[in-house]
């Protein structure tokens, strides 16, 4: 007696290859739409923080962190060190500071105190200093003591721990296309109170290649 084995025929193998193209172009896209809603929490950062200044600028005729009558204009409050540099238009510290006096460390107090930005109003707290979407820590400081040579601005606000490959799309999204160059610059994580300068890392031309799988600083200049 004869046995016959029925195989697919080139029909059914072409369904399911099919089937194979639309999920795969499923995962794909779904992971395409992960990554740009990445870059858009990045970039709304970036945009946030002139506005938090701004606000408290309009409110109060100051400028937080920097502000010398702060307790007067929010209750809770810390005193900036030294008190020579308060009120002069500049916010002092590094970007990173851990510093719970330095003007950069106080902006987040004031600008949340004042009902602009939402986080704890205790210095010290753990979670005081924002996270970005991949929970590198934000900061801000003056333009007088920018973390990356040649960039310029009177305020430089920086995010840490992000993606080369987010890096570059941000600098598209929100600057020149060029890490190296513009209001927006990419350089090496650094340690806690950096504050000498360092070089950018371009994406072209010479410097270090950003590399899409190595985290990295982004710095933007306003």
């Amino acid at each position: 007696m004869k046995s016959h084995q029925k195989g697919f025929t080139l029909v059914e193998i072409a369904i399911v290859l099919v089937i194979i193209g639309l999920l795969l172009g499923g995962v794909l896209k779904g992971q395409e739409l992960i990554n740009s809603a990445k870059v858009k929490n990045f970039a709304t950062d970036f945009r946030n923080i002139p506005l938090f200044i701004y606000g408290y600028q309009d409110k109060y005729k100051s400028l937080p962190g920097d502000d010398t009558a702060a307790n007067t204009h929010v209750t809770g409050t810390n005193a900036t060190t030294p008190s020579s540099s308060q009120g002069n238009g500049v916010i002092n510290g590094a970007w990173n500071t851990t510093t719970q006096t330095d003007e950069s460390y106080l902006f987040w107090q004031h600008v949340r105190l004042a009902g602009l930005a939402p986080g704890p109003t205790t210095a010290g707290a753990a979670d005081y200093i924002p996270k970005n979407a991949d929970g590198g820590i934000i900061g801000i400081t003056s333009g007088t003591t920018t973390p990356i040579t040649g960039l310029r601005g009177t305020y430089i606000v920086c995010s840490q721990g992000i993606l080369g490959k987010f890096a570059k799309q941000l600098d598209t999204t929100m600057d020149d296309g060029n890490t190296a160059t513009g209001s927006m610059q990419v350089m090496a994580n650094q340690a806690a109170n950096q504050t000498t300068a360092q070089s950018p890392i371009a994406n072209s031309g010479t410097g270090t290649i950003i590399d899409d799988a190595q985290s990295y600083t982004v710095c933007l200049g306003f």
